[in-house]
């Protein structure tokens, strides 16, 4: 394979990898978009001066680290939806309680 056509599959593999990812912000860049980015800048790399393996290593953890902490909101919004639920259920058992307990009270007065 000439430097031409690995030139041109690398201008077209980046071409299509363009397309599959228009219209997404920054924020819904995932995984797959990282390892992507990564495999390209090592397919990229200037041979005689590669990327340090510290410096790589370092993206990565920050990756993973990243993921976590959004594992960890997602799942944090879940709690916090659940126990928006369970609070508003028992102001409406509280309520019901206090409507039966004026009832009551009042039958009782008649």
């Amino acid at each position: 394979m000439t430097a031409t056509s690995v030139t041109a599959s690398n201008s077209a593999s980046a071409t299509s990898q363009k397309q599959s990812t228009a219209g997404r912000g920054y924020g819904d860049l995932g995984q797959s978009d990282f390892f992507r980015l990564l495999t390209t800048q090592l397919m990229q790399q200037d041979p005689t001066n590669p990327v340090d393996n510290t410096d790589m290593l370092a993206q990565m953890a920050q990756f993973t680290s990243l993921s976590n902490s959004t594992e960890m909101n997602d799942t944090l919004k879940q709690i916090s939806s659940k126990l928006d639920m369970l609070n508003a259920t028992q102001s409406a058992a509280a309520a019901a309680s206090a409507a039966r307990d004026a009832a009551a009270a009042a039958a009782s007065d008649a």
